[in-house]
């Protein structure tokens, strides 16, 4: 399992807003941990950029794009100065690196060098039927971060991304990385076993892919328009744009990938 949407009851007919408890979700907390980083800003006036850098160790840059290992496209972008200190951020279920824009601009705005990525099966990349675990995406992160010979990364993930971006370290160590982030990270297992009584019974997950399997446009909705941006707290008001963009990014993704990632 690799995404932490924690719910309340087993879905039959759909998700309500209280079915998903996720509201350590937000994007306000998302922004406060990135804004925190300790890395001294440069100069504003940064241009935002997506040419590509040349590529090494076993994947290749077009553009906007790579291909990694095993032949999956991997779309990204690359904003701010070149010379800046360089952030990577990793994206949560089922986003794209569409969810970090308002990060990434503020970030390369202030003169960072902002990478991010659309997971494989997600946003613009390849939408392979097998390999949407944490091993190929925390391999396709290396992928991207060798194709661009990136170096002394502030890495930082939210949810999924983090699960990503701790699996990246743990198979590819730390040689170009000088820090990193979890924001309201996936834990290593989320199932409720023996050995992790903390966990989530089977059944919620089996829920959320019975909700995905019958009417996944709908469970993106109702995740979107309850407990994702808080919007079920008593006096919240809804933003219909962030709900719109919720569900643009999540149906953009591959039907088998974002079911096979819950």
């Amino acid at each position: 399992m690799t995404q932490a949407k924690a719910v309340s009851a087993t879905v039959s007919n759909g998700l309500s807003r209280r079915n998903v408890l996720s509201a350590a979700f937000g994007a306000a907390a998302t922004a406060a941990a990135v804004n925190a980083m300790n890395i001294p800003a440069k100069a504003a006036s940064a241009t935002a950029s997506t040419a590509g850098a040349s590529g090494t160790e076993g994947a290749k840059t077009m553009g906007s794009r790579i291909t990694t290992r095993d032949g999956v496209e991997i779309y990204y972008k690359d904003w701010g100065p070149k010379d800046g200190p360089v952030v990577v951020l990793s994206h949560g279920w089922p986003l794209s690196s569409d969810s970090w824009e308002a990060q990434a601009f503020h970030l390369a705005a202030n003169g960072f060098r902002v990478i991010t990525h659309d997971r494989r099966g997600h946003g613009r990349s390849s939408q392979p039927w097998d390999g949407n675990d944490m091993d190929h995406y925390a391999d396709d992160l290396a992928d991207l971060i060798n194709a661009l010979d990136l170096k002394g990364i502030f890495l930082a993930g939210f949810s999924t991304g983090g699960g990503e971006i701790s699996r990246y370290i743990g198979r590819h160590g730390t040689s170009r990385v000088a820090k990193a982030g979890l924001i309201s990270a996936v834990p290593p297992l989320m199932v409720k076993t023996d050995k992790t009584p903390g966990g989530l019974p089977k059944e919620v997950f089996d829920g959320l892919q019975a909700a995905s399997l019958k009417d996944r446009s709908k469970l993106y909705r109702d995740i979107a328009s309850g407990p994702f941006f808080g919007f079920n707290r008593p006096g919240a008001v809804a933003s219909q744009g962030m709900i719109d963009s919720f569900w643009l990014q999540g149906m953009t993704g591959g039907h088998k990938n974002t079911y096979d990632s819950i």
